[in-house]
């Protein structure tokens, strides 16, 4: 009997370790990718995509590392040379100051550019903090766009007696707009001045169209100054307030309760402030408009943005593994869902939409007249949220300036290129 028990031990024990050694072995075989992913609302979107990905290459798992505060967490990694595989960051100077040190992957010449919005690959490239044109190349891929210029309530529209699907295309119109609606008793314009980075939207949309992309290059060479490029676009911000006839000083998430409830005709702010919009009233009637900035009708460009970014490092571990990830989530299944979750632009040539109150814009993405934010070439060390916050409530354009200039010049002083 005890012999039988030994031998049963035995059989047990080999049978166990050839188990274990299969278990070992697959699991050998599994590659784990680090996904660092810095956009909180898009958190359970990307989760979805990952258990996609994952269910079709089980030889690779995604480890997610959703960030509150991804500059500072992503610059620790890159001290302690913990470059994550893929990364998602937002297309601002940020993403270009990282892409400027070199820890992110060169798409530049990758098949997959082909297949993008040239003016999205444009605005990308456009980020990297460096005065050589030379030196401005794709170190990350346009996932998801988004634009600046004013979300518009339809209905409100109407009851003024205004065609809600044919918004002005030159100031002048504009200006005719705004003063119809106050001769209607409507509020035109709804300012959330409580959260100064609102006042940030108006400029960024206006400025599109006043200031070519060169002159802040010819900014940080010091061969102009804020006087010169942004003096028109202040006064045109402090235009635009005067027909904010309501308490101007509300909340964002008042603002976007505002009109939503048809309480005002037009919210200056970008495509990001829809889905807020519509979790106040999902029925709600929207429209999305460029915001003209001269009387030129072909001088308007649409002021749009590569608001999530896709990248790898530089010296990852797993290139191939990354790239498969990145493929996948660039694929226009998953554009589209992702499109349709965030209300954004997909970066695909032909640029699809996730919300119908977009559409007004799209011929600014096919005949690729956009610019990006005006803010994204300001360091985040500059206050230019207070700075226009005092513009919008004094209408002292001169004093603006020449804030921006001071801090801008300090910034300049402890900077090296």
């Amino acid at each position: 009997m005890k012999m039988l028990r030994r031998i049963a031990t035995a059989v047990v024990a080999a049978v166990l370790g050839i188990s274990m050694s299969g278990c070992g072995s697959a699991s050998a075989n599994v590659v784990t990718l680090d996904f660092f992913q810095f956009k909180a609302e898009a958190a359970d979107q990307f989760k979805k995509m990952v258990q996609d990905f994952e269910a079709q290459n089980p030889d690779i798992r995604i480890n997610i590392n959703n960030s509150a505060s991804a500059q500072t967490d992503l610059r620790t990694r890159l001290v302690k040379n913990r470059v994550p595989d893929v990364i998602t960051f937002n297309g601002d100077i940020n993403f270009g100051q990282f892409a400027t040190s070199g820890v992110f992957h060169d798409f530049t010449n990758d098949p997959i550019v082909k297949k993008l919005n040239p003016g999205m690959v444009k605005i990308a490239k456009d980020l990297v903090q460096t005065t050589d044109p030379a030196k401005k190349r794709l170190y990350g891929l346009p996932f998801a766009g988004n634009a600046s210029g004013y979300i518009y309530n339809k209905t409100v529209w109407r009851q003024a007696g205004v065609d809600p699907n044919n918004p002005p295309k030159t100031w002048s119109e504009m200006v005719a707009l705004l003063q119809k609606f106050e001769q209607a008793g409507i509020t035109p314009i709804q300012a959330s001045l409580a959260d100064s980075w609102t006042t940030q939207a108006p400029f960024a949309s206006f400025a599109g169209t006043l200031v070519p992309a060169s002159e802040y290059i010819k900014l940080k060479k010091g061969e102009t100054t804020f006087a010169k490029i942004w003096t028109a676009t202040a006064t045109k911000e402090v235009e635009l307030y005067k027909y904010a006839t309501s308490d101007k000083g509300v909340t964002y998430q008042q603002a976007t309760q505002n009109l939503a409830a048809g309480k005002v005709a037009i919210l200056p702010l970008g495509t990001y402030a829809i889905p807020q919009v519509r979790l106040v009233n999902a029925k709600a009637d929207l429209g999305f408009a460029q915001l003209p900035a001269t009387d030129n009708e072909s001088e308007q460009i649409l002021t749009a943005g590569d608001d999530v970014m896709l990248t790898m490092g530089a010296n990852t571990k797993h290139p191939q593994e990354a790239m498969k990830f990145i493929n996948f989530l660039m694929s226009k299944p998953q554009l589209d869902e992702y499109a349709k979750a965030q209300s954004a632009f997909t970066p695909l040539k032909q640029t699809g939409i996730g919300d119908d109150a977009l559409k007004g814009v799209l011929p600014f993405f096919k005949s690729n007249k956009l610019a990006d934010f005006s803010d994204h070439y300001i360091p985040a060390s500059i206050n230019i949220g207070g700075y226009l916050q005092t513009l919008a409530t004094t209408g002292d354009v001169p004093r603006f300036t020449n804030q921006m200039q001071t801090d801008w010049d300090k910034v300049q002083a402890r900077t090296f290129e």
